[in-house]
């Protein structure tokens, strides 16, 4: 082979960045293909060449029969697979023994110099295409080793071409990425030579070289535009924690600052705004919420829902729950359109949120401190002056013993002024659990009627089940005893007239108009 040749393929490899070594493997790959065209070709040979003087030899291994039979069934037992369609084991049709194989048995076997004066036309072709596809592997190879420890980088890249699955991005010369449908963002459009910036979402070999996917809609996106931008990210002074994004709409990014007299919120931003703004310009218009991270969930969670403002948090640390009260002007915010803002801020935290306005948030207070008024044995009725009945409940019921209070069970108030039409034999009725309400119905309907015609004409008294209810309890210590009965004509015991021993003394009933 000419010196000529050799020197053409040095300055070849020098321009596509390929090693020697896989040069001379290339040219000796390509001249052994070239003497198998030959004929009366040795079954095994191997190629040597000389890298300096560019001379070769030919090598036929001669070997022995019994270590050829070895050989193959080594070579069919790794080569067999498992054929999933049939359940069969398939075995290689044309096994070929590896030549790395015959350097293990080198003392086994004989070589002659077989070196052929001249190589045909058609030998000469076949080198041509095994050098020049040797040089495109190495190629592939060099590629993919550049890209796979890239992952998660920012790249730039130039628009080439666009279809309804991908779009193709040039990162540099005969470099190409794809840029599939589902890592687009929604409303972005990429136009031919348009210029964009994107982050190595995969890169994968593959037989037509490294396959390289990128993403814009990873949340890696932002931090790498914003390390871009601020140079106290990139100097490790400031740190983005965490970011949760909903492409094209919305991102929240929770920043720490490592020095002091650094503050992570205002160097993300930048003078007027000038930082922030370039990332929000290379993702075309996207809002980012920046959020100084707090190790306090409380106060963490509270930012995390800004621009709300928030009056409390409750925290569940058990169940990483936040229960957060902001005003009832700022309900509506603070969820966000369609629960964007919650769901964002329970992304970035990694908290369970449920956000609550501060009157439902009394109101539900207001409903357990009843409920646990209820719990605790306490009549529910409620007397004409407002306050509860300071007896106890009897066991099965929510009033006490007296009929009065027992009769309220048949109405929807608990509040006694509802009986004050009724007679005492129609109270002692109504007390009676045996007694049906069909049979009763005439002076449930009188005692309701008369208590909307007093209603038209003076305010009847509010039904207390809430905490105002708590204003008229008694000490504990004075509360009747369950299932003792103060007194049987009684309307409604006085709260003031109760005895130490729990009981309390009869009474007139109040005279009203």
């Amino acid at each position: 082979m000419s010196r000529e040749i050799l020197d053409a393929m040095h300055a070849l490899a020098a321009e596509k960045g390929i090693s020697s070594e896989k040069l001379v493997s290339a040219m000796e790959d390509a001249l052994l293909s070239a003497y198998k065209k030959q004929p009366d070709s040795a079954k095994y040979a191997r190629v040597e060449l000389d890298p300096d003087s560019a001379d070769f030899r030919v090598i036929e291994l001669i070997v022995p029969e019994r270590l050829e039979a070895h050989l193959i069934v080594e070579t069919i037992d790794e080569g067999t697979t498992y054929d999933p369609e049939t359940g069969e084991m398939v075995e290689p049709q044309d096994p070929e023994i590896d030549p790395a194989k015959f350097a293990q048995y080198r003392d086994q076997i004989d070589e002659q110099d077989v070196t052929p004066g001249d190589f045909g036309r058609i030998a000469a072709q076949t080198a041509k295409q095994v050098i020049l596809q040797r040089i495109r592997e190495a190629e592939r190879d060099m590629m993919y080793e550049e890209y796979r420890d890239r992952v998660g980088e920012l790249i730039t890249g130039i628009v080439q071409q666009k279809d309804s699955r991908y779009t193709l991005v040039q990162l540099r010369e005969r470099v190409e990425a794809l840029l599939p449908k589902s890592e687009q963002v929604d409303g972005e459009r990429y136009d031919h030579s348009q210029r964009i910036k994107a982050v190595i979402k995969e890169v994968s070999a593959s037989t037509r070289g490294p396959s390289i996917i990128v993403s814009r809609r990873d949340p890696e996106l932002i931090k790498k535009l914003f390390e871009l931008e601020v140079p106290e990210i990139a100097d490790g002074l400031v740190e983005i924690t965490n970011v949760a994004r909903e492409p094209g709409y919305r991102s929240k990014i929770a920043v720490v600052s490592y020095a002091d007299g650094v503050d992570p919120v205002g160097a993300c931003v930048g003078p007027r705004g000038s930082r922030v703004r370039m990332v929000v310009s290379e993702l075309r218009g996207e809002k980012i919420d920046i959020i100084p991270y707090n190790d306090e969930p409380a106060r963490f969670v509270a930012k995390a829902l800004s621009p709300a403002r928030v009056r409390e948090v409750h925290v569940d640390d058990d169940g990483k729950q936040a229960t957060v009260i902001v005003p009832d002007d700022q309900l509506s915010l603070a969820i966000g359109r369609e629960g964007q803002n919650a769901r964002l801020a329970a992304r970035l935290t990694g908290w369970r949120i449920d956000i609550k306005s501060e009157t439902e948030f009394a109101d539900e207070e207001a409903e357990e401190d009843y409920e646990e008024e209820e719990s605790s044995g306490r009549c529910a009725a409620v007397l004409s002056n407002g306050r509860r009945c300071p007896n106890a409940s009897l066991p099965g019921s929510p009033y006490c013993g007296l009929d009065a209070h027992q009769a309220l069970r048949r109405f929807p108030t608990n509040s006694v002024t509802v009986l004050s039409p009724l007679r005492p034999d129609e109270i002692s009725a109504l007390a009676d659990r045996d007694t049906p309400d069909a049979d009763l119905a005439e002076i449930i309907s009188r005692a309701e009627s008369a208590g909307r015609g007093a209603g038209a004409g003076e305010e009847e008294p509010e039904v207390v089940g809430g905490p105002s209810a708590v204003e008229g309890e008694v000490p504990a210590g004075e509360e009747a005893a369950a299932g003792e009965p103060v007194g049987e004509d009684q309307l409604e015991p006085d709260p003031s007239a109760a005895q130490a021993d729990g009981e309390m003394e009869a009474q007139p009933s109040e005279e009203r108009s």
